[in-house]
């Protein structure tokens, strides 16, 4: 797994680091019980804070994707991938019933609304 950080992108660097190992979680890249690179190993490669990845880190255990285990480092949790999946669900069903509503205050039929969907999602291929 290989992290790209930019400290112009207006973005906290420790929640770009969340993201992309949310992503990688999600997405298999990382499986259940990998470890993540050191603390110190991942800040000297982004030439960032040790600080910064502790916090990304930190609240990545908070959310239950990742353990921080004391003397050995920290490893993917085996629930890890299905938790983010529900909390992904949660977050896009939460965005769904918002764009309802602003589609129905503009008078969009639901096909189009749906044709819209469809266009988005496959443009993100």
């Amino acid at each position: 797994m290989k992290l790209i950080v930019s400290s112009v992108s207006g973005e906290p660097i420790y929640e770009q680091i969340k993201d992309q190992i949310r992503a990688a979680v999600l997405s298999g890249e990382l499986a259940a019980g990998e470890a993540l690179p050191s603390l110190r190993k991942l800040a000297k490669e982004l030439r960032i804070s040790v600080l910064t990845v502790t916090r990304a880190y930190n609240e990545l255990a908070d959310e239950g994707i990742v353990e921080n285990i004391q003397g050995k480092g920290t490893f993917v949790m085996s629930q890890g991938t299905e938790l983010m999946k529900r909390r992904a669900r949660t977050r896009i069903q939460r965005i769904f019933d918002e764009t309802c509503t602003a589609a129905k205050a503009a008078d969009i039929p639901l096909l189009d609304l749906m044709a819209m969907l469809e266009a988005s999602y496959k443009d993100q291929s």
